[in-house]
């Protein structure tokens, strides 16, 4: 679907518009409202999404690269299969998205909500989870070779099968309920545990 992005404006009403595989590559798309929008297969490559409201949206196989998502509302959106190498998604919160086998690749997600997110076989080497939130988040068979998770929160998160390969994990806080790859010793990694 080819749609004038130049025609979109900052702070747009777009609640449920279906822009399926529609090209909005370098769209400003600033505080817009995309609540449960279908961007399935959608071009929104170096985007301006700063604080968009994406709640619910559909995402799937979305492109999403460079993309400016910093501090958007992503909860419980579907972006299975998408593309977010290198997206700026600092404090945006993720709550319960679905990002299977999700390309995040040095993505930054510095302080982001990723509480009770799927990350599933998803790509985040060299990402930025800097004191972010994973707490109950299933990262099962995820790439995190050298990934910032310094202070982040992984308590009752799923790493099992996960590769943690050079990974930054020093202030990490994890519990009991924390899943670690086998073989893995989060103590000597520097993971702080708590009751």
């Amino acid at each position: 679907m080819e749609v004038n992005r130049y025609e979109i404006e900052p702070g747009a009403n777009l609640e449920g518009a279906n822009l399926n595989g529609a090209n909005l590559r370098w769209a400003n798309l600033e505080g817009a409202n995309l609540e449960g929008a279908n961007l399935n297969g959608a071009t929104l490559e170096r985007a301006n999404l700063k604080g968009a409201n994406l709640r619910w949206a559909n995402l799937k196989g979305a492109n999403l690269e460079g993309a400016n998502l910093r501090g958007a509302n992503i909860r419980r959106a579907d972006l299975k299969g998408a593309n977010l190498r290198v997206a700026n998604l600092e404090k945006a919160d993720l709550e319960g998205a679905n990002l299977y086998e999700a390309n995040l690749r040095f993505a930054y997600l510095e302080k982001a909500d990723l509480t009770w997110t799927t990350l599933v076989m998803a790509d985040l080497r060299g990402a930025n989870l800097e004191e972010a939130d994973l707490g109950e988040a299933n990262l099962r068979g995820a790439n995190l070779e050298r990934a910032e998770i310094a202070d982040a929160n992984l308590r009752a998160a799923s790493l099992s099968s996960a590769t943690l390969d050079g990974a930054e994990l020093a202030g990490a806080k994890a519990d009991e309920n924390t899943a670690w790859p086998l073989g893995f010793d989060p103590v000597a990694a520097g993971v702080f545990f708590e009751d």
